[in-house]
């Protein structure tokens, strides 16, 4: 069967003359008619739960800029209170949760197969847009991986270091290593839901890989990624999967292919001639425009995205930012962006 998406061509292993695009939380704040459909749903997880509006700001970027991919409107921290634990917002402040660190409050989570009481609304919000997205446009799925999220559920919290979880590693390894294991299958279970509902893609983030070092990035970061991928590919095996572990550094090499995943996001921390030497040959590669230039635009701007879709134009690329764009990026820039990459003629 002939591919027609630009996405799942460069997942597929083509190289194309123009990288297909799109960018992480394109559905956000940045953009005034997401924050007209947040006031309207009440508060962020209102909207995130509210399946029509959900999918209403999943079309907006794909209205507005045309990107090549929508993804789900959603949170990572969906899953933890789908198992059971307490999530709030915080108005400036960001998430909080009640926390896991002993053998009694992990005890205290659901059975993991009862998550789909809670995230129906998610899998009805993927239905939809499968229905009324663009022919041409992919739509992606996600979770954040086992690490990331339990970051969030040791510490009630993000925090700069993700001391909290590194402390329950080190000082109560089997509560530790039993949460790990409930979200690995938690997440397996959440992606089949969204693959089921029709999601095309599905991408795991895990952004705070880049504070596990040696032994432990490979059995907290590696593994449990691995281990999602693999029980993925056994029930769905064209559905192509982004593996993003944030700030892996060195550790990014080889983790595509020893995951056996599709494709490999990076962040801006490495450089793209860096990723086109010692990462592409793997396979794909996502990223990886610093989100700042969303804000500041110019030439500079320009002359970084002119790199990026240059020093990986020989192997499968899609472009994105190296991290999420933030609240302050300026519309204009998105577009700019855009256009800069679809008339960049490469030499």
């Amino acid at each position: 069967m002939t591919i027609k998406k630009k996405i799942l061509k460069a997942l597929a292993g083509e190289v194309l003359d123009t990288p297909p695009i799109w960018m992480m939380r394109q559905a956000g704040r940045y953009l005034p008619e997401y924050r007209e459909t947040r006031a309207q749903a009440g508060d962020f997880l209102s909207l995130c739960y509210n399946s029509d509006l959900a999918a209403e700001v999943t079309l907006q970027p794909i209205r507005r800029y045309g990107f090549d991919a929508a993804i789900l409107f959603a949170d990572i921290l969906l899953l933890p209170q789908a198992l059971g634990a307490d999530l709030w917002f915080v108005t400036g402040e960001g998430p909080r949760l009640s926390t896991i660190n002993s053998t009694d409050e992990l005890n205290l989570l659901k059975p993991v197969d009862e998550i789909h009481d809670t995230l129906r609304p998610v899998y009805e919000t993927v239905r939809i847009l499968s229905k009324e997205l663009p022919e041409e446009t992919t739509l992606i799925g996600f979770a954040g991986a086992p690490w990331t999220v339990a970051t969030y559920m040791i510490a009630g919290r993000g925090t700069p270091d993700q001391k909290p979880a590194h402390d329950l590693k080190d000082n109560n390894i089997l509560v530790f290593e039993n949460l790990i294991e409930i979200l690995t299958k938690a997440t397996i279970k959440y992606l089949s839901a969204q693959i089921d509902a029709g999601a095309e893609v599905v991408k795991i983030f895990d952004s705070w890989a880049g504070s596990l070092k040696g032994d432990d990035f490979y059995k907290y970061a590696h593994e449990p990624t691995k281990k999602i991928v693999m029980e993925l590919k056994a029930k769905y095996p064209t559905v192509p999967i982004i593996v993003f572990p944030r700030q892996a550094g060195d550790c990014y090499k080889g983790f595509l292919k020893s995951t056996g995943a599709d494709c490999l996001a990076i962040d801006d921390s490495i450089s793209s001639a860096w990723a086109a030497k010692y990462l592409q040959k793997d396979g794909c590669i996502q990223g990886n425009l610093n989100s700042s230039h969303m804000v500041s635009g110019g030439q500079n701007m320009i002359d970084e995205i002119e790199t990026i879709v240059s020093d990986l134009s020989q192997g499968p690329h899609i472009f994105n930012l190296g991290h999420g764009i933030t609240p302050e990026a300026n519309p204009d820039n998105v577009a700019l962006m855009i256009e800069t990459i679809r008339n960049f003629k490469r030499s």
